[in-house]
């Protein structure tokens, strides 16, 4: 276990100049530093990951924590090459992340106490990747939630300050979220649906209600009402933002919150 701190070390030093860029404040652009660090973040987080993959497969904490942070990130860099102001989500993506490794390796060294499979199907394959994809999604959609409530909050209060000023706008920020919220709706039926698959393969049964199951059909619940009320209300803003946030703990306790549980609680 050793060699799984030190991992944990590496990849935990390979977020740390994200971090640190996202308080450069006025000086802050999408440079040739900006793509640097987020590209390094990113093959940090992502080595761990595929690393630990190798050899026998198991499930843990500090693993599905490192997953959910290569993801993000990978995500959030695609976004800030394809959608305008995107990048201006950094000031809180990376320090997110930043605090997410951290965890993971504080829990480096507790051994998976649920493994996998040594050969896993297809079906479990595609559910664990789809899994990991949702929560990637709403991670960043939560992010641009806050945004828009530190904007909106900070635009009623008539106090600007450094942090708003490096955020996207709240047009920009809700944009981003709608767009990561649809994203979100159909990876998670998606990942609802294989683990149905896979359910009824390994037990027979097309769906067995566990505290996972329950909490990520809630949590497809609330992004689909978000979604239904955008579309005919024009609900945005705050109370849209709150409805995300609502989503993502549901989905935070459906993933790495059962793991915690299971994983070092019940050790």
């Amino acid at each position: 276990m050793p060699n799984a701190v030190l991992m944990s070390l590496s990849a935990l030093a390979a977020l740390i100049p994200a971090a640190i860029w996202s308080f450069r404040g006025a000086a802050a652009r999408r440079d040739v530093l900006f793509w640097a660090v987020v590209v390094v973040a990113a093959a940090g987080s992502a080595t761990i990951s595929v690393a630990q993959l190798f050899g026998p497969w198991q499930s843990g904490l500090s693993l599905a924590l490192w997953m959910s942070i290569a993801v993000s990130m990978a995500i959030f860099i695609g976004l800030s090459l394809g959608v305008r102001e995107a990048w201006r989500l950094a000031p809180l993506v990376a320090p997110y992340l930043l605090l997410l490794g951290i965890l993971a390796t504080l829990w480096s060294n507790v051994a998976p106490s649920d493994p996998l499979a040594s050969s896993p199907d297809a079906w479990l394959v595609l559910h664990i990747a789809v899994s990991v994809a949702t929560y990637g999604l709403c991670t960043l959609a939560a992010v641009a939630g806050a945004a828009v409530l530190l904007q909106e909050r900070a635009i009623k209060r008539k106090q600007p300050n450094s942090l708003t000023h490096r955020l996207p706008s709240v047009a920009d920020a809700s944009r981003l979220q709608g767009r990561l919220l649809a994203a979100s709706a159909v990876v998670l039926a998606l990942g609802i649906a294989t683990g149905m698959a896979e359910q009824y393969l390994t037990t027979q049964q097309l769906l067995e209600l566990d505290h996972k199951t329950l909490l990520s059909i809630l949590a497809f619940a609330v992004i689909a009402l978000l979604l239904v009320l955008h579309r005919r209300s024009g609900l945005r803003g705050q109370h849209a933002a709150r409805l995300i946030l609502v989503a993502y703990l549901l989905l935070t306790l459906a993933y790495p919150g059962v793991k915690f549980v299971t994983g070092v609680l019940l050790v």
